[in-house]
C-alpha cells in the first residue's frame, strides 16, 4: 500500500542556497495547506534535496498535492529501506499486481546517496525479482526497456528506497507568497481570472479588485466576478484573499454626461487603473495584473493600449497579452473559472456601440480634463468595499473603509 507521496519541484532547484531553502519552506506550507484544506491529512512532511515527501496513505493525496503552485509531479510510493532485497521485494509485489501475462516491463531507477551499489545493479536485482514473481505465478513475462507495457520506478536515496508507477503531472511554477503581492483586476469575464491564476502560479499573492459599474450592470455580474474568486482562492488555501469591490458606476456616468461617447471605455480603464494603484499602493503590492489579450476587443488594440497608460506611471502586468481565444478558455477550463466566467450576467451597458479604437493620447488627455479624475478616484476608493475570501471559501465582509 502506498505510504509515501514523492514531490518534485523544478525551477526554484535553480535559486541560490538561502532562496531555495525559503522557496523549499514555503512549499512545504502550502502543501499542508492544500492537504487540510482538501481533508488529507498526513502524518508528516520532509524535505530532502530534491524532493519533497508527504508521508500519507491517502490515494488522492497525489493529485492534491499536484495541484499547489511550485509542484512539477508526484508520485505515490511504497517506501523500504535502502537495500537492494528491500527494493527488490517491493518490486515483485508490484509486479505481481500490476503485469498481466504476456505483458513486458522495465525497471527505472535514480539512486542519489553513497551506496555499495550502481543504478544498473537497481535495475538487475529489482528486475529479476520481478521476473521471478511473474514466473512462479504462471506467467510469461518479457523485458522491454524501450518500449514497455508497464514500468515501475525505484528512487533509492541515502535512507529509504521508494518503488511508484505513476506519476501525476504538477502546475508548476513557483510557490505562492515567493513573490511578493499585486493587485488583479479581476471582471469575472473569462480572461481576467486566467490572468490572475498565471500570476498566482509564478508565486504572486494577488489582491482581487472587482470594479462594480452598477448601475450599468447588476448583481449577476457581481456574483460572477465573485464566484471566480472564490474559485481562485480554493488554490490558495493558507493565503486569505482581501478582496476589494470598488464602486465605479458614478466615474462612468461623469463619463458618459461629459466626454466623448466613444471613449467612455478607455476613460473607464485609465480610471481602474488608477483606483487599482491606490490600493496597491495601501496594499504594499508591487503591480497590477489585467486580462488584456492584445487585439481581443476593441480597447486592446495596440493604439489604445497605448493611450490607456500614457502618462500614468502604473506598473502592469498583462499575462494573456499574447494568447489567443481558445489557449485562454483552455486554461480556464483547466483551473475551474471557465464555468463560472460563462454564467449569465448583464453586460455593460455603457459601452458605445463604436467605440474608439486608435485612440490618440493627446486627445484622450483633453477628454479627462473634462472631469475630475482626482475626485472620481478618491472617492471610489474611499468606498470600496473589503471581502475577505479564506481557504475555505468562506466570505466575511470588512468594513466600508477599506481598512
Amino acid at each position: 500500500m502506498t505510504d509515501i507521496i514523492i514531490v518534485r519541484y523544478g525551477e526554484l532547484a535553480l535559486k541560490s542556497t538561502g532562496v531555495r531553502n525559503w522557496y523549499e519552506r514555503k512549499l512545504v506550507q502550502n502543501i499542508a495547506a492544500m492537504l487540510k484544506f482538501r481533508g488529507i491529512g498526513p502524518s508528516q512532511i520532509k524535505r530532502e534535496w530534491g524532493r519533497i515527501f508527504v508521508h500519507t496513505t491517502d490515494s488522492e493525496a497525489a493529485g492534491v498535492v499536484a495541484n499547489v503552485f511550485g509542484v512539477v509531479s508526484t508520485s505515490p510510493a511504497i517506501s523500504s529501506n535502502a537495500t537492494l532485497a528491500d527494493a527488490a521485494k517491493v518490486c515483485a509485489d508490484i509486479g505481481a499486481g500490476m503485469i498481466h501475462d504476456g505483458e513486458s516491463f522495465a525497471i527505472r531507477t535514480r539512486r542519489t546517496g553513497n551506496h555499495s551499489f550502481s543504478s544498473r545493479d537497481i535495475g538487475i536485482k529489482c528486475g529479476d525479482a520481478v521476473w521471478e514473481r511473474l514466473v512462479s505465478i504462471g506467467q510469461s513475462p518479457s523485458v522491454n526497456l524501450t518500449d514497455p507495457d508497464k514500468e515501475i520506478f525505484v528512487e533509492m536515496r541515502q535512507t529509504r528506497a521508494y518503488i511508484y508507477t505513476t506519476k501525476s503531472k504538477g502546475v508548476g511554477g513557483f510557490p505562492l507568497g515567493t513573490q511578493g503581492k499585486m493587485i488583479a483586476l479581476v471582471s469575472g469575464g473569462i480572461d481576467s481570472p486566467v490572468s490572475a491564476w498565471l500570476m498566482m502560479k509564478r508565486g504572486v499573492e494577488i489582491i482581487p479588485v472587482y470594479c462594480n459599474n452598477e448601475p450599468f450592470s447588476d448583481e449577476t455580474t457581481r456574483e460572477r466576478a465573485m464566484d471566480c474568486i472564490k474559485v481562485l482562492a480554493d488554490w490558495a488555501p493558507g493565503h486569505p484573499m482581501k478582496v476589494y469591490e470598488v464602486p465605479h458606476g458614478d466615474n462612468l456616468t461623469a463619463f458618459l454626461t461629459d466626454c466623448e461617447y466613444k471613449n467612455t471605455c478607455l476613460l473607464c480603464r485609465r480610471t481602474m487603473y488608477r483606483e487599482a494603484f491606490e490600493i496597491m499602493k495601501k496594499e504594499g503590492a508591487s503591480g497590477i495584473i489585467t486580462g488584456a489579450s492584445l487585439g481581443q476587443v476593441a480597447s486592446q488594440t495596440s493604439a489604445n493600449m497605448y493611450a490607456e497608460v500614457y502618462g500614468l506611471g502604473i506598473p502592469l502586468y498583462h499575462p494573456l497579452i499574447g494568447h489567443d481565444k481558445t489557449e485562454i478558455i483552455d486554461i480556464a477550463n483547466r483551473i475551474g473559472t471557465f464555468n463560472s466566467s460563462i454564467k449569465p450576467a448583464t453586460c455593460c451597458t455603457a459601452v458605445p456601440d463604436f467605440p474608439e479604437v486608435k485612440a490618440k493620447v493627446d486627445a484622450l488627455a483633453l477628454e479627462e480634463k473634462k472631469v475630475d479624475i482626482d475626485d472620481l478616484v478618491s472617492y471610489s476608493v474611499s468606498n470600496a468595499k473589503v471581502i475577505i475570501i479564506d481557504s475555505l471559501s468562506s466570505i466575511s465582509d470588512q468594513n466600508n473603509d477599506g481598512k
